[in-house]
């Protein structure tokens, strides 16, 4: 880090570091952060409070925006990169939320060449270079330990978009081996997508099955929420994600429930093993 980013990072938590109540009861709020110790809360609060300075706020669809949901949005986000650089939610700026669910419009052709227009619900949207969208709704129900968690995916999507579009293979740290990631992850896919296809009701959200971009976003909310699912169903991208992420939530985090429904997000569906194998 240069002197500049260092007196601007300095500066701002001078001035803007998160008030220890405020922080302690969103804390509270989240069981997903119970578990982390004294020094990395510190670091999570100066994080944060980084992250809301330099992040902006919109709201949409009638959506009334306080204080409280910033911050909860902020530390989740956090969470993912407290052990990643700092920059790691870099090149966008907008978190834009609406009050519930919203709908997005796309278009999709047929193999006739036929195009259809159809109107996605969605709690959450993350769009390549541009805004991150969330639903209030969705922002308070994320975070206790119950295996769903849109904020976490979608702010994996954006770790996944730092080397291009979404597609389950992010920048992987130095000494991490791509051939491993690409062999754990097409493997897990490809069973997941078959135990899917034969009707099974997968401990594991079905949805993780729709492309590999949402693999790796729905497995990144399994990580952080209920890691002994993850690690008792997969646990070479258990491993993986402890490789990636720098943590190791099956030390601190207690047993919790197993399931957890599904979870939408804005990614266009691009099915294939091959995503995984490029970086």
């Amino acid at each position: 880090m240069n002197w500049f980013r260092r007196w601007r990072r300095a500066r701002i938590l001078k001035h803007h570091l998160i008030p220890v109540g405020a922080f302690d009861a969103a804390v509270a709020r989240l069981p997903i952060l119970h578990g982390l110790d004294t020094a990395e809360r510190a670091r999570l609060r100066e994080a944060a409070s980084l992250f809301i300075h330099d992040k902006t706020f919109s709201a949409a669809g009638g959506a009334d925006v306080d204080d409280a949901i910033p911050l909860l949005i902020a530390l989740q986000a956090c969470l993912l990169t407290l052990n990643l650089d700092e920059n790691s939610y870099r090149g966008w700026s907008e978190i834009i939320l609406y009050p519930d669910e919203f709908m997005r419009q796309r278009e999709e052709m047929d193999e006739a060449g036929v195009v259809h227009r159809m109107r996605d619900v969605l709690a959450g949207e993350s769009w390549h270079g541009g805004p991150l969208v969330l639903s209030i709704a969705s922002v308070e129900e994320s975070g206790a330990a119950d295996g769903v968690n849109v904020v976490l995916h979608e702010f994996a999507h954006k770790l996944d978009m730092l080397n291009g579009d979404a597609n389950g293979f992010p920048p992987l740290h130095r000494g991490m081996d791509a051939a491993s990631w690409a062999a754990d992850f097409s493997a897990a896919y490809a069973d997941l997508c078959a135990r899917v296809d034969a009707g099974e009701d997968t401990a594991i959200d079905p949805y993780a099955a729709t492309d590999p971009a949402e693999f790796f976003a729905v497995l990144t909310e399994v990580f952080f929420e209920t890691p002994q699912l993850l690690n008792s169903e997969y646990p070479a991208i258990y491993r993986q994600l402890q490789q990636f992420y720098r943590q190791h939530p099956l030390a601190f985090m207690p047993p919790r429930g197993t399931t957890g429904g599904p979870t939408q997000t804005g990614i266009a569906a691009t099915p294939g093993l091959d995503c995984f194998l490029r970086a």
